[in-house]
């Protein structure tokens, strides 16, 4: 499984953000407007196109109804305009973890209800069934912004509940775990540097996750999964740990020479090729001409399709 290369999305899920909420957002702060005008199709679509890693922001939301009704349709109306529809379906106020990229502004998303997302995940891959496994990472937010709602915390108990969901869409066959890679070693480390990662053959039409978090998320997840024993998703652990064995180096120009090590010992790496829309913007394949030499065998970006939202043809 690792001697692959992939195109993977960057915040899989995301819808634009439409245009009188967008032009707020940029009389406000016009670096953040910029870094936030992209958007992607329906993740059927991208796994039509070939894609074969895709990224979800989740928030914790176990009662439902904490993210409902954002802030941003206000701005729009404010501004003398009719918001788009949103939400008619009411996802939001369903009990578990939510799909989108900021909370107020950025909160368009193709699937609201990450169970939602992982359903459609699932029927696509019936559908497809001898697919190359796809890889999912996972960003569990709760930052704070001034002026917005506070999300609910990331504590031991909305971690497992991430685990809990994948699990309630997929069963254990249709997974690449940290328990099945790890097999008989005593560390997943020693496992990935040792023997290696399953041969594709053997893992068709599964799916792996990693949670994409360090710190204390990802502490916090290792309290509740110690060495990984049990876990459905993989995390992004430094090497010289027993965890260690799938890493996130975003940057494959400064982060290069890591990212070929890293390969070349037995870990698997993501990287990326383009970040807050600038090289669209400039028309610059530096990072993924780099990416792409480093051997990561992900690279994600926003525009394995050209931009809709602005002139470029990256």
């Amino acid at each position: 499984m690792n001697d692959i290369q992939v195109i993977g999305s960057h915040n899989s899920y995301k819808i634009a953000i439409e245009r009188p909420l967008l032009d707020y957002l940029f009389k406000r702060d016009s670096a953040t407007g910029r870094s936030l005008q992209y958007e992607h199709p329906p993740l059927t679509e991208q796994l039509d196109l070939g894609l074969r890693s895709l990224e979800l922001d989740v928030y914790y939301d176990p009662k439902g109804g904490h993210y409902s009704n954002p802030a941003g349709l206000d701005i729009v109306r404010k501004s003398g305009n009719t918001p788009l529809p949103f939400d008619l379906n009411e996802r939001l106020n369903v009990p578990g973890l939510k799909v989108f990229h900021v909370q107020e502004v950025d909160f368009r998303s193709n699937q609201l209800l990450f169970k939602d997302a992982l359903s459609e995940l699932k029927a696509w891959s019936d559908k497809n069934a001898n697919h190359t496994p796809i890889i999912v990472t996972i960003n569990a937010k709760d930052g704070e912004i001034p002026n917005t709602r506070k999300p609910l915390v990331f504590d031991t108990d909305a971690l497992k509940s991430i685990d809990s969901e994948i699990r309630s869409i997929f069963p254990e066959g249709k997974l690449v775990t940290p328990d099945l890679v790890r097999g008989n070693r005593n560390t997943l480390e020693d496992a990935v540097l040792n023997d290696g990662w399953p041969e594709l053959s053997n893992i068709e039409g599964k799916f792996l996750f990693v949670l994409d978090e360090v710190g204390e998320k990802l502490e916090r997840y290792l309290q509740v999964f110690p060495k990984l024993k049990g876990a459905a998703m993989f995390v992004n652990q430094t090497e010289g740990n027993p965890e260690a064995a799938f890493r996130i180096c975003n940057d494959p120009i400064a982060d290069f020479n890591k990212i070929k090590e890293l390969v070349t010992l037995g870990y698997m790496v993501r990287t990326r090729s383009d970040a807050d829309t600038q090289e669209a913007r400039t028309i610059d394949y530096s990072k993924f001409e780099k990416a792409k030499a480093s051997g990561a065998q992900v690279i994600t970006t926003d525009y394995y399709l050209p931009s809709k939202l602005f002139e470029s043809d990256y």
